[in-house]
């Protein structure tokens, strides 16, 4: 009886709920950004003028009528930053839809299918990884004469691919060797079930890393080129509004708000990937989720304290 009593009380205890991650705030903090300005370019466009509506305002400040004031031409800059950053998001979506595909391809399947298969696959994304990728980018957008953001997002994609499957496949190697993978292969599973359901979802954090560093690179590389001249032509994205800022000499006469908003924007949609990144980075890696813990710790430390803690460890 008492043995009895003893499990109904140990029962009744509530078990503790398991603590957020450390990266929450960090995570929340990069989602949030990140989502205003996809809301931003998402229904943005659908309030604002045509942004190459030419008026005979030329370099009006913010006002009323046109609250992030005017281009050299009396264009709006609201309208333009409103068009740039769907532009800007669609090279992004488009480039990291890509390169999941070419390095899942190339990395998960050749990784798995092992052989000649792999060795293949490992030897095309090795010749692929050397290659420059951006005087690549450079010398075919120079001898395109109509570039759209499709043509530019394909091409950023191929240059990016390859460190992706690279870092797929040996995870997937070692995956691939694990016990629960061998038990179905004993189990008589098929191959493509095996691949679908016991090593692919190990992988999905490690997929969303890779993707959301390909959009950063695929924005940040977009920008370079329209910067330079070689980007997309009868588009707008953050990259042309600043190439067209720098042609209109907007820092020279003072035109602040003409190149200060795409290139804030710009900055804050990097900075919001790169935290998500960093908190997936730490979701795979538990060593990086101690380490910042323990870096915490220090920072409520008094010297004393640690003094203390680094004498105990010796």
């Amino acid at each position: 009886m008492a043995a009895a009593d003893t499990v109904t009380v140990n029962l009744a205890v509530p078990r503790r709920r398991p603590s957020l991650p450390p990266m929450t705030g960090k995570l929340a903090t990069g989602l949030i950004i990140a989502g205003l300005i996809t809301l931003f370019g998402l229904i943005g466009p659908l309030f604002v003028q045509d942004p190459a509506k030419v008026d005979d305002i030329g370099l009006t400040p913010p006002s009323a009528d046109h609250l992030l004031g005017t281009t050299q031409t009396g264009q709006d800059v609201l309208a333009q930053l409103a068009y740039a950053t769907r532009g800007s998001l669609i090279v992004g979506a488009v480039v990291g839809l890509l390169t999941l595909i070419l390095s899942g391809f190339f990395g998960i399947v050749g990784a798995y299918a092992g052989g000649w298969l792999d060795e293949a696959f490992s030897l095309f994304t090795n010749v692929v990884l050397v290659i420059p990728g951006l005087p690549v980018v450079i010398v075919i957008s120079a001898y395109v004469a109509e570039r759209s953001l499709l043509l530019v997002a394909i091409v950023l994609a191929i240059t990016s691919w390859a460190g992706s499957a690279r870092v797929l496949r040996g995870s997937t190697l070692s995956l691939r060797s694990r016990d629960y993978v061998l038990a179905s292969r004993v189990a008589g599973e098929r191959r493509w079930r095996i691949l679908l359901v016991e090593i692919l979802p190990n992988l999905i954090p490690l997929l969303a890393s890779q993707v959301v560093f390909a959009v950063i690179f695929a924005i940040l590389g977009e920008a370079g080129l329209s910067y330079l001249g070689l980007g997309a032509t009868e588009s707008f994205t953050w990259g042309t509004m600043l190439y067209y800022a720098q042609n209109g000499l907007a820092l020279r006469l003072g035109a602040w708000w003409w190149f200060v908003p795409p290139g804030l924007m710009l900055a804050l949609f990097g900075a919001a990937l790169s935290l998500i990144n960093f908190s997936i980075d730490e979701i795979i890696n538990p060593k990086l989720r101690n380490q910042t813990r323990g870096a915490r710790r220090g920072w409520r430390m008094s010297r004393e304290q640690i003094r203390r803690a680094k004498e105990s460890t010796l």
